[in-house]
């Protein structure tokens, strides 16, 4: 396994307890009934009722459950030991109907050999991956003819921003990041906080940056079709310190926001 996804897998396993206590992901909310998925989500996918859904990027599968919740044939996939052990802990309490496998992405072709309905991911997941030409294969080989590939994702135009106060004290987005891809991506050193709260995290990990043109062009080329590309001026967590939610769940800048896409989302069909 490359030194880097090894590196990703240990950082998710420290960050699985951590998230797991966390008020961000609310499970006790979860195991009192609650639907984890956005409305963006839920309207743009459509009723899964009957069907099968591969989700990759799972992390301990509250969002997999959800879609089994309302009647899809879930299955989640993460590269995390922990979190799939959290998953199928939780999966079994609560007596719903999803599978859970353990795997990186890359290599899931030779652990599963399954075709789905549905391919989704959502929420924090290409930054994960160094490269997306496979990634959009691997997406390809698990569609049946006529399935549909769903992603809502945080906007690549975004990450090239940091939040930073100016002379005056007052929080500002500052350019600090390249919009285009680097394969080598961004080494983070332990110790940083991970996105729940202000706890640390002791392991080292890496993220990439992934541009709109290498992600419609990797699917594209993997063989699938584009439906729908969709960018939204709302963002599905804290991403920037002085962002504020608001009464529909979403965060938004204070100023200026609706001048910044935020998330996007796609749908790709297989012929």
């Amino acid at each position: 396994m490359d030194h880097r996804i090894e590196a990703i897998r240990q950082n998710w396993n420290e960050r699985t307890p951590i998230h797991a206590a966390s008020e961000f992901y609310n499970v006790e909310g979860f195991k009192k009934g609650r639907i984890t998925l956005t409305d963006i989500e839920r309207r743009e996918v459509g009723d899964p009722s009957g069907k099968s859904l591969l989700h990759l990027q799972c992390h301990f599968g509250m969002d997999t459950m959800s879609w089994a919740r309302l009647g899809a044939d879930a299955t989640g996939v993460d590269i995390s030991d922990r979190a799939i052990e959290l998953a199928r802990s939780l999966n079994h309490e609560l007596g719903l109907t999803a599978r859970f496998i353990r795997s990186n992405l890359y290599d899931l072709p030779e652990v599963l050999h399954e075709r789905f309905d549905i391919v989704y991911t959502a929420i924090g997941v290409l930054c994960w991956l160094p490269e997306l030409t496979e990634w959009a294969k691997v997406v390809a080989n698990f569609l049946k003819p006529d399935g549909i590939f769903y992603i809502l994702d945080g906007h690549p135009f975004s990450h090239v921003f940091e939040n930073e106060e100016n002379g005056d004290g007052i929080q500002e987005l500052q350019l600090r990041h390249s919009y285009f891809p680097d394969p080598d991506g961004i080494f983070y050193q332990g110790g940083g906080y991970t996105y729940t709260g202000t706890e640390t995290v002791a392991t080292e990990s890496y993220e990439w940056q992934h541009s709109m043109s290498e992600i419609v062009n990797a699917i594209i080329n993997a063989g699938m079709k584009l439906e729908f590309l969709h960018e939204f001026p709302v963002s599905c967590y804290k991403a920037f310190p002085n962002m504020q939610q608001e009464g529909d769940g979403y965060w938004r800048l204070p100023a200026h926001n609706d001048s910044l896409p935020q998330l996007f989302s796609l749908l790709a069909s297989k012929e």
